[in-house]
C-alpha cells in the first residue's frame, strides 16, 4: 500500500524537502504533493496563463485562483494531509489548507511547536494527530504500515 500525503502550508523554507528525505530514509511508501514550491512561479502563474493584469491586486487574484485549483485537486487525491505551523513565517496558508483538509474530511496531522499551542488549539482539536516535529509526523505515518 502506498499513501499520498499532501504537505500543506507555507512555501518559504525547505520543510517539505526535509520530510521527503526523512520518509525516503525510513523506506516509507509515500508519494508527496503540495503547493507550488517555486515562490516566483506561484506568484506569477496567473499572468502566465491569463495574461498581464492591470495592477498587483489583480495579479494576486489571478495567481491565487490557479494556486487554489492546484491545492483543491491535489488535496482531494491525498490520503492524509500534513500542515506545518512554524514560528518564522505567518501561517495564513497553513491555516487555510488545514481548514480545507478538515472540511474535506481528510485525515489530518498538525505539526506545531508547543509555543503555538494556543493559536492552533481549534485546528489541533480537529486533527487526528498533533505533533511537535516533522519526525513525529513521519513516525505516525510509519505506524500505518506496521503489520499486526
Amino acid at each position: 500500500m502506498n499513501l499520498h500525503v499532501y504537505l500543506a502550508g507555507q512555501i518559504h523554507d525547505n520543510w517539505r524537502e526535509d520530510i521527503r528525505e526523512q520518509a525516503q530514509s525510513m523506506n516509507l511508501p509515500i508519494e508527496f504533493s503540495g503547493p507550488m514550491e517555486n515562490h516566483e512561479r506561484s506568484d506569477n502563474i496567473g499572468e502566465e496563463i491569463l495574461g498581464e493584469q492591470s495592477d498587483p491586486v489583480f495579479k494576486d487574484e489571478a495567481a491565487s485562483s490557479l494556486n487554489n485549483l492546484r491545492t483543491e485537486v491535489l488535496m482531494q487525491k491525498a490520503d492524509v494531509v500534513i500542515a506545518l505551523f512554524g514560528e518564522k513565517y505567518k501561517q495564513w496558508n497553513s491555516a487555510m489548507d488545514a481548514g480545507a483538509a478538515i472540511a474535506m474530511g481528510k485525515p489530518f496531522i498538525l505539526i506545531r511547536p508547543r509555543e503555538l499551542h494556543h493559536p492552533t488549539k481549534e485546528l489541533a482539536n480537529k486533527a487526528q494527530v498533533v505533533v511537535e516535529t516533522k519526525q513525529q509526523a513521519l513516525q505516525a505515518l510509519s505506524y500505518i504500515f506496521e503489520k499486526n
